[in-house]
């Protein structure tokens, strides 16, 4: 996928999707899911204080299946799950909710979308000297992950970019050389993970690591080098090996490339967007885009 406008057009062919929203009485936010009505792929079912939500809707013209009218914010965030756990909706969203109360209906063992496989952050950038839309995991829940969770990290990436129609990604496990030296646990993570998807227990896609960032990206590096890599200067999924670097790689990103970017939560049964208040328009589109596509596995 080359821009987020082909993630905006491939939704608008699969959609409309159902959206729970949690805590819904956003003004930013009602404003983005009345562009993604407008675009045809989101029908919102909107949870939180009605009269707000009723008089917001109608002011901006936005059109909701359903307001459902909460007594709490921890109400709001257990209807807005159970809608998507009985499958009346597609994925859920984040609203005037704290993120805290969010994520415990979210978690919740009795009620909740919890599965066995490890919550992760699943990015796409848009990035000016790219050719495609480049995904990166994690760099926004789990901090310093070991083997078994960045194992889960990159199936939940994987399964997600499957949901979009990427068929075997070419996946760089990232960290700062190509050997693998025991004092580095980030490369001795990265080849297990490579040893990991040869005998099929990462998802299919063509892994390699440990690979450094300009290897990643530059077959010139590549060649330099003597390496003989598969994926140089066309990676689609970057693996970080903890929340620092995906963290500054990302906002560099944002701030001297002039990328754009979008997220979604994965490892719950259902995608889930867990956005921020300050999050532009274009940010919160791109998101629920990404998101009804990964519902859709």
């Amino acid at each position: 996928m080359k821009s987020f406008l082909s993630v905006i057009e491939k939704a608008q062919k699969m959609g409309p999707f159902t959206i729970s929203v949690a805590g819904a009485e956003d003004y930013s936010l009602l404003m983005a899911l009345k562009d993604a009505q407008d675009l045809g792929f989101v029908n919102p079912v909107l949870v939180g204080d009605s009269n707000q939500i009723e008089s917001l809707s109608t002011e901006i013209g936005l059109r909701p299946l359903d307001i459902i009218n909460s007594k709490s914010p921890e109400d709001s965030g257990a209807i807005a799950v159970s809608l998507v756990k009985n499958g009346s909706c597609d994925i859920l969203m984040k609203g005037m909710i704290n993120t805290s109360i969010y994520m415990r209906a979210i978690l919740n063992k009795e009620h909740g979308l919890r599965t066995n496989q490890l919550i992760s952050l699943l990015a796409a950038y848009e990035i000016p000297e790219y050719h495609k839309l480049l995904f990166c995991t994690d760099s926004g829940i789990n901090v310093a992950p070991n083997l078994e969770q960045k194992k889960d990290i990159v199936n939940n990436a994987l399964s997600a970019m499957q949901s979009l129609g990427i068929q075997r990604p070419k996946v760089a496990v990232l960290t700062a050389n190509e050997m693998v030296d025991a004092k580095v646990q980030s490369t001795v993570d990265a080849k297990a993970l490579v040893d990991m998807a040869t005998i099929g227990q990462v998802m299919p896609c063509i892994i390699e690591g440990p690979i450094s960032f300009d290897i990643a990206f530059s077959p010139k590096a590549a060649e330099h080098k003597g390496i003989n890599s598969n994926i140089s200067g066309d990676c689609d999924l970057l693996v970080f090996p903890n929340i620092e670097t995906g963290n500054a790689l990302g906002k560099s990103w944002l701030h001297f490339n002039k990328a754009k970017w979008a997220g979604i939560v994965l490892g719950a049964s259902k995608p889930v967007i867990l956005g921020s208040r300050s999050d532009t328009n274009e940010i919160k589109i791109n998101s629920i885009a990404l998101g009804c596509l990964a519902s859709s596995v």
